[in-house]
């Protein structure tokens, strides 16, 4: 396997990916794998933990199109030109 190697990293850049490796529980090397992997593999590199599942749902995964039409389906009818907030939230919770 084919060792990499980056010269001059910046201290704040490695201290960043220190502690980005740490949240992760990681070592360095392993962020470091883990970044390039994503990277290659056309992926979002998305900072959350390390298994990327964060309440059920894989950040990142929809597009805002996508969201907006789960909504306009789950909220069709317009209240005062759409839903309020509080009102999405609250089926949102209720649909638990």
């Amino acid at each position: 396997m084919p060792n990499l190697s980056i010269k001059d990293v910046p201290e704040e850049i490695a201290e960043a990916l220190r502690q980005r490796a740490a949240r992760h529980h990681r070592s360095l090397q392993g962020e470091l794998m883990a970044i390039i992997q994503q990277a290659t593999q056309g992926a979002v590199v998305a900072d959350t933990p390390a298994n990327g599942w964060r309440g059920g749902m894989r950040r990142g995964t929809r597009t805002i199109e996508e969201i907006a039409a789960d909504l306009k389906a789950r909220h069709p009818e317009p209240i005062h030109g759409g839903p309020l907030a509080v009102d999405i939230i609250r089926a949102d919770r209720d649909s638990r």
